[in-house]
């Protein structure tokens, strides 16, 4: 269950970036913060520019024994050796992707606050399910993903849970007792120092 042991990182990459200054500065963040995953998650739909990515941030991942999945693209997973794919519409994929990648892959599904479409996703051969955003924005439907979601899953499902989306040091720190993992991103990319950031952020999750 999530509140027996402190929430392990997910880190995932911002929608653009510089494969000249971005894996030297992934490697300085893994080097200070240990992270249980990788998540390639780029807003292009260039199939090139993904896989350079792809390719570049692999090496900084495995070096570090940091695992690897991309954002939805299940044959590009395959197809450059990465360890899963993270998909974005919560249990309909899931099946296929188990079936394409095979048992030992990683498949995530996120399932916004949808306490049904995680267990779905799970039923399906989810690995994990994620569950944001964890603050009120004006991006997408509004919709957030509320405290008692992860209290919920936490004490009835033993499938690990990521909160991710809007993560801020108040919220991570309530939901620390109740997620396995927290999934953070632009709340760090977007800084000046990520790695101070992420300090922070860390620290509340203990």
């Amino acid at each position: 269950m999530a509140d027996q042991e402190e929430p392990q990182l997910y880190l995932v990459t911002p929608p653009s970036l510089d494969l000249g200054s971005f894996p030297d500065l992934l490697g300085r963040v893994l080097d200070a913060h240990e992270a249980a995953c990788l998540r390639l998650a780029l807003a292009t739909r260039d199939e090139d520019t993904i896989m350079r990515a792809a390719d570049a941030l692999r090496e900084v991942a495995h070096a570090r024994d940091v695992a690897f999945v991309i954002d939805t693209h299940v044959v590009l997973a395959e197809r450059l050796g990465l360890d899963g794919v993270h998909l974005t519409d919560g249990a309909r994929s899931v099946r296929s992707a188990r079936k394409t990648l095979g048992a030992d892959a990683i498949v995530g599904a996120f399932c916004g606050g949808s306490r049904h479409d995680g267990m779905n996703a799970g039923e399906a051969g989810a690995d994990y399910v994620s569950f944001g955003p964890v603050t009120a924005g004006t991006l997408g439907d509004g919709s957030v993903a509320d405290d008692e979601v992860f209290a919920w899953w936490s004490q009835m499902i033993e499938l690990p849970v990521v909160a991710e989306g809007g993560l801020t040091e108040e919220r991570v720190r309530a939901l620390a007792p109740l997620t396995d993992f927290f999934a953070v991103g632009e709340e760090i990319w977007s800084q000046p120092d990520p790695v101070l950031v992420l300090s922070t952020l860390r620290d509340a999750m203990r």
